[in-house]
């Protein structure tokens, strides 16, 4: 099975992918050189398909591109960031 696309929304603020019609996001807010990640969320119906990892990862590859402090006040993004050193 192919992944599915994620799209960096910058005017949200947030990473996103659509799935059956389903929409899962990663939202950050930026504050100077910080990228602060708010709520990750994935609908029930869409849990356990790796989805918010996707997620995630573009992100933080986003922040580590653009040179951002990475701050998290996302559980889930705290815990992958563990994961992922």
């Amino acid at each position: 099975m192919t992944p599915p696309a994620i799209t960096h929304n910058s005017v949200a603020q947030r990473f996103e992918t659509t799935v059956g019609g389903h929409l899962s996001v990663a939202e950050y807010r930026l504050d100077g050189n910080a990228i602060i990640f708010t709520p990750t969320e994935v609908p029930e119906a869409l849990q356990g398909r790796g989805l918010a990892s996707q997620l995630v990862e573009a992100a933080v590859t986003f922040a580590r591109t653009e040179n951002k402090r990475i701050v998290s006040e996302c559980r889930y993004v705290t815990a992958w960031l563990a994961r992922h050193p």
